[in-house]
């Protein structure tokens, strides 16, 4: 009995040591494998066992400098797949959700079949589109398809500012306009999450694609106004439709401060829907496009001349109409007809070719070279908009006479319209030039300023008196000259117009036949508010900027002088209306004209159009309430519908013009 009990309790010792050391044997493994080789195991686990997927935050918002949004962003759903998880019929389940993607069933059964682990159906579904998509998940318990959140980029004023603001492509970078320019700055944090997976790369804890980084991105607010924005582009979609322009670029700047209060360009685009549009349409051609300036080069001309004491405003020129430079005549735009003698006020008044090649070559070409370079000429702005061209000047040493005449001219020379018009707002800033500036504040996700825009003083390039001596003669262009209809009643305003020949787009001589209207000018000239330049290019029939792009000035500035409060300097009839010209034959005898028969309601009599423009055609039916259908340019020779007959509102009219 004895012998037995030592034997069993020699066994148990020896399973417990056993026991103990196979323990032992475990913790130590553990613990080798832990503490020596944890490390690699751990790494080898999340390669099998988790991915790493990118959250993106919503890109910060755009404001203009009044408060109002003009890019936001929010949170929207993405729809993606897991092929391998998906046990649905795909053809079934395409069927029903391609229409609400946007996808052929064909391209959709594909995605669905796919075999990796995540495949993307539609990024940042509209909230619509996202309802009806769970709710068919849902209904179906179609296992496999979940979806995402992911920032979006919207333009609630759709085409408002659409080049300067850009747009965003896909994963929230920004591809052009200041969403380029500034990708850094408002993009949202970009986080790495890790997703915890089984062995088939399905996510155990989906609840963490629906993730919102704490840290939001900064936010910006430009200069431009929306108000003014939007009647500038108003404006510029009439002049467009009135001169068949096949584009064209409207600036409007504070010379004092070098804020960019609006700018506009057309052809254009929805920047929600960018995709739709031509590239062209994409284009800043405010920063992006240059062009021979023509007679509103002629300011910077006069400055330089004024500024050196080579020339008096009442000093008087011989004009022949024409004048030759090494083998080269350069002629009036009035063709060879002479002026006489004329003072270089008048020259600046009636824009003189002879006149200014006169006062260039008294210049010469290193001087005038180096004010069009003080004036900006010749490199970019610095403005915090992308793709901006620096401009075409002559090197002075390789200059001939010639060269130096048309450049006096504002040909031989190429600038961007921003150029021009931050040129002219230094002689409005009494010589100074100021750097143009879009951005206004950036502020942190926090709302801590970041970054402010102050007036950044380039240089003096004339003296404050050289800058009033030349306002006062710039005035005259508008209230005497060739720019009378950029007159703006009560108002003194200065100016320029401008008429150029157009480059071809190889930058390799003229396009035959094709000229480039434009005009810039600034007021009120006692305490300048706003400068403003309109470019038009390429219009058709009338080309003359005296004549087209000047209206265009006049319009904006008018709203303008009400948007700003101004006060007007003038009695109303400061500048009387144009007389009828003599050559227009009056009636002998007065004509009686009946009295308007009484019209039933909704009724309108059709008014007479026969000679008038297209604006005052457009006015005189649209006023009525009928419907205005032009076709052809110039003055209406024909109407589709005799004046004086009774027709219901809404009527169109045709009315063509030659």
């Amino acid at each position: 009995m004895l012998h037995l009990t030592t034997s069993f309790k020699g066994r148990i010792a020896l399973a417990v040591a056993a026991f103990l050391f196979v323990i032992i044997v475990i913790i130590g493994r553990l613990g080798w494998i832990q503490f020596v080789e944890g490390k690699k195991y751990t790494e080898k686990m999340r390669e099998q066992m988790q991915e790493n997927k990118e959250l993106q935050s919503p890109r910060g918002t755009i404001f203009d400098r009044n408060g109002r949004e003009l890019a936001i962003s929010s949170l929207n759903k993405s729809l993606y797949v897991n092929p391998r998880e998906f046990k649905s019929d795909a053809d079934t389940v395409a069927a029903e959700l391609a229409p609400l993607v946007n996808m052929k069933p064909e391209d959709l059964v594909a995605k669905l079949q796919g075999e990796n682990s995540f495949v993307w159906i539609r990024r940042t579904l509209e909230p619509e589109q996202y309802h009806d998509i769970n709710q068919i998940i849902r209904d179906q318990k179609i296992s496999g398809l979940y979806f995402v959140d992911e920032s979006k980029r919207y333009y609630p004023n759709d085409n408002l500012a659409a080049q300067v603001l850009g747009f965003v492509g896909t994963d929230d970078v920004g591809l052009d306009g200041l969403e380029m320019a500034l990708d850094k700055t408002i993009k949202g944090k970009i986080v790495h999450q890790a997703v915890d997976t089984d062995n088939y790369g399905i996510p155990i804890f989906n609840s963490i694609f629906t993730f919102a980084p704490q840290e939001q991105a900064s936010n910006v607010v430009l200069t431009l106004d929306s108000n003014i924005q939007f009647i500038v582009e108003q404006c510029l979609d009439q002049a467009v439709f009135e001169t068949n322009a096949s584009a064209a670029t409207v600036i409007v700047m504070n010379p004092k401060t070098g804020e960019i209060l609006a700018m506009a360009n057309r052809p254009t685009f929805n920047p929600n829907d960018f995709a739709k549009y031509n590239a062209m349409s994409w284009r800043n051609r405010a920063v992006s496009v240059i062009y021979e300036p023509g007679s509103t080069f002629k300011s910077v001309v006069a400055a330089a001349a004024l500024q050196e004491g080579l020339v008096r405003p009442n000093e008087y020129f011989s004009d022949h109409g024409y004048i030759e430079v090494s083998g080269r005549r350069i002629h009036n735009a009035s063709g060879e007809e002479g002026y006489e003698n004329l003072s270089f006020t008048d020259i600046i008044k009636n824009s003189v070719n002879t006149g200014f090649v006169q006062v260039g070559m008294r210049v010469g070409a290193v001087k005038l070279t180096d004010y069009a370079r003080n004036f900006g000429f010749g490199k970019p702005t610095g403005i915090e908009l992308p793709g901006e061209e620096s401009g075409i000047l002559f090197n002075p040493a390789d200059m001939r006479a010639s060269d130096t005449a048309t450049m006096s001219i504002g040909q031989s020379i190429a600038v961007t319209p921003l150029q021009l018009l931050t040129a002219v707002s230094a002689i409005a800033n009494d010589g100074v030039l100021l750097k143009p500036h879009i951005i206004k504040e950036i502020y942190g996700g926090d709302g801590s300023v970041k970054v402010t825009t102050v007036p950044d003083v380039v240089r003096q390039v004339i003296s404050s008196e050289t800058a009033h001596t030349l306002t006062e003669m710039l005035e005259k262009v508008i209230s005497e000259g060739g720019g009378k209809q950029a007159q703006v009643k009560g108002y003194r305003f200065a100016g320029k117009t401008g008429t150029a020949e157009r480059l071809n787009e190889n930058g390799a001589g003229y396009e035959a036949g094709h000229y480039i209207a434009s005009f810039v000018g600034f007021g009120p000239i006692e305490n300048p508010q706003f400068a403003i330049i309109v470019v038009l290019d390429n219009p058709g029939g009338v080309y003359y900027g005296g004549l087209i792009a000047a209206p265009v000035f006049k319009n904006i500035a008018t709203q303008l002088a009400r948007y700003f409060n101004l006060k007007p300097q003038l009695n109303a009839d400061a500048f009387p209306a144009p007389q009828a010209a003599q050559s227009v034959v009056q009636p002998k005898t007065a004509v009686s004209v009946p009295p308007a028969p009484e019209l039933p309601p909704g009724k309108v009599l059709v008014p007479y159009l026969i000679g008038k423009s297209i604006r005052d055609a457009g006015n005189c039916v649209t006023s009525l309430g009928l419907t205005f259908v032009p076709n052809g340019t110039g003055l209406a020779t024909k109407q589709s519908i005799s004046a004086n007959t009774i027709v219901d509102m809404g009527t169109e009219i045709m009315v063509t013009f030659e």
